[in-house]
């Protein structure tokens, strides 16, 4: 199997890219910049992408033209944290392009090498639940993945009949750089979790917003 990861440098992204080459798929591990551990993991690494620039999206991607794949895996993603009384647009901006324009836009670039029966994984995150914000605050990481969230079940319905499935996945609060080490769960556990999610992913349960843990999330 072919599987396309961004944001495989590091936490979520580089355990996922690990645990499928032990399982002996070829996988394409995308980022900025490479990190010692994804050299060393055995995926073929595709530098230099960022998923927020639409201007040099398509021309990073080039490299994989004549792939087809499988399983697209869109986890790249950053987080702030704005509250009510501070100005902050440029981060909530950053936020935008990076987690809800970034995960279509690498879709949008790969569309003709997904062939029926691939998969597409939106790696998002409950923070982007309206129904499930009991917090506040972290206006633009909010607003980034609820609106991942929307683009995710329009993706579900556009791709179904090409045969691709797409799914929406929480992958709990992992243990990685993005949150300063918090977490309930470490990334090599998340990543396991959310492979099985992926597996069980189909056209049929396509467009669901689902916790690593297999639970279905509110909007």
């Amino acid at each position: 199997m072919n599987v396309v990861i961004t944001g495989a440098n590091r936490g979520i992204g580089l355990a996922m890219t690990q645990q499928f080459v032990a399982a002996g798929h070829r996988v394409y591990g995308l980022c900025r910049n490479v990190s010692d551990a994804l050299a060393d993991s055995g995926a073929t690494v595709i530098d230099g992408v960022d998923v927020g620039n639409p201007d040099t999206l398509p021309g990073s991607l080039s490299a994989l033209k004549d792939v087809s794949i499988d399983l697209l895996i869109n986890n790249a993603g950053v987080l702030a944290n704005e509250r009510i009384d501070e100005w902050q647009p440029n981060t909530i901006d950053y936020q935008f392009r990076v987690n809800a324009m970034g995960p279509l836009l690498v879709t949008q670039c790969l569309l003709d090498n997904l062939q029926a029966g691939a998969k597409v994984a939106l790696i998002t995150s409950r923070m982007g639940s309206m129904a499930d914000n009991g917090s506040g605050g972290y206006y633009g990481y909010r607003m980034s993945k609820a609106a991942l969230n929307a683009a995710g079940v329009s993706m579900a319905r556009d791709l179904a009949p090409r045969g691709v499935a797409v799914g929406l996945f929480h992958p709990g609060f992992v243990q990685t750089d993005m949150v300063g080490g918090q977490g309930d769960v470490d990334a090599a556990t998340a990543a396991s979790r959310l492979i099985a999610r992926i597996e069980a992913l189909s056209v049929e349960t396509a467009g669901k917003f689902i916790h690593a843990n297999g639970d279905e999330l509110p909007w």
